[in-house]
């Protein structure tokens, strides 16, 4: 046991094995809702600009948040980040419009009867859209890949897309044996050619999802791509990480870094009786994280005082990822921190909150004991 602990020993608690690794194409960066996903994968691709050549970072998170972290509007389509010569942003349409889907478009007259067929198969909305953007992405030669992505379940949803579309094309294929003589009938009572429609549908389709397999086997490839946990110390997001990393197993998908945001240093606590309490809450999640996760890069991020936006406040809070944060001393009772120290004025609103408390409370049982005489 020492003998493993001591090779545990060596792993750094950053990110930089990730930023070092110049073979990654794909880098995946996910969790549970609400724990800090987008500040981290902003936060990662910041840093992975610093030394590649040209780096994206996509949203496939439905509520997007790239526009809202970077201040700056983004769309379907990659755009330089404000402040970066070398850093693309985009996010992915969560409603695409497939007869704008090169897989289902480029054919007279097939946008009815034909998508009809495509969008009533769960799911195929979304693997088209998914193999649309993987298409854009090659096209654009970037160096690598940040995937901003949506909570747990629909990450899970977007790995499976690959499958998803094989399905869907057997079942189109299915429905042109069977039906084949009866479909080219109503195609070209629909539309002029129409006969043909079914075999262009179907080589689209099928060119769809060999670039999808494709950047599945990618995907596979630990040498090629990872994915990064990100979490908070509290029991859900432990059981949602343990999940995570489980299906990650399953889909032969490569993670060995987790990244714990909003955790409260002890340093930081001062006097307040409900940030100690926090503290040893999140403390006994942080010693189960370690315990799981031995042969992973656990990296800790602050709890902050305030929200991180803008491609400055990106910049800044992203050397966090690379060098461990390191809190400030614990002032002695009554002392504030010291303004150049950098103190968290989150946690100090919070002290200040609980000895407002204090004196209210000392106020009241002044009170209560005056009216009892």
């Amino acid at each position: 046991m020492s003998e493993f602990q001591d090779a545990d020993s060596v792993l750094e608690p950053t990110l930089q094995n990730v930023v070092d690794q110049t073979s990654l194409k794909w880098i995946f960066v996910g969790g549970k809702g609400g724990v800090g996903k987008t500040t981290c994968s902003c936060s990662l691709a910041v840093q992975l600009a610093a030394v590649r050549e040209k780096v994206l970072v996509i949203s496939t998170d439905p509520a997007h948040n790239l526009s809202d972290a970077f201040r700056q509007k983004f769309s379907k389509t990659p755009s330089l980040v404000n402040g970066f010569t070398n850093l693309y942003a985009m996010e992915v349409d969560p409603n695409p419009d497939l007869s704008e889907v090169e897989g289902l478009g480029g054919m007279e007259g097939e946008v009815g009867f034909l998508a009809d067929i495509s969008t009533s198969i769960p799911g195929i909305d979304e693997a088209m859209s998914f193999a649309e953007v993987m298409k854009q992405v090659q096209s654009f030669d970037y160096s690598c890949i940040v995937f901003d992505t949506a909570p747990t379940g629909h990450t899970l949803r977007l790995l499976q897309f690959p499958s998803t579309l094989e399905k869907g094309l057997n079942k189109l294929m299915s429905l042109k044996d069977s039906f084949g003589g009866m479909v080219s009938q109503v195609s070209r009572m629909v539309a002029p050619g129409g006969e043909d429609m079914v075999d262009q549908l179907m080589g689209k389709v099928e060119q769809l999802k060999r670039v999808v397999e494709e950047v599945n086997a990618q995907f596979r490839n630990d040498e090629l791509t990872t994915f990064v946990c990100v979490c908070i110390p509290e029991f859900l997001s432990l059981y949602e990480t343990e999940r995570l990393i489980q299906e990650l197993a399953k889909f032969e998908i490569d993670s060995r870094n987790i990244v714990i945001n909003q955790v409260i240093f002890p340093e930081e606590v001062g006097t307040s009786r409900l940030l100690a309490a926090r503290v040893r809450m999140q403390q006994k999640y942080l010693d189960q994280f370690y315990d799981l996760y031995e042969d992973f890069h656990i990296v800790k991020l602050p709890l902050l005082d305030e929200e991180v936006r803008g491609p400055d406040a990106i910049r800044n809070f992203s050397v966090n990822l690379l060098t461990p944060y390191h809190p400030q001393p614990r002032p002695e009772d009554g002392q504030p921190l010291p303004a150049a120290a950098g103190s968290n004025s989150l946690l100090e609103e919070l002290r200040r909150t609980v000895e407002e408390q204090r004196k209210r409370i000392a106020e009241l049982e002044a009170q209560l004991a005056a009216a009892k005489k």
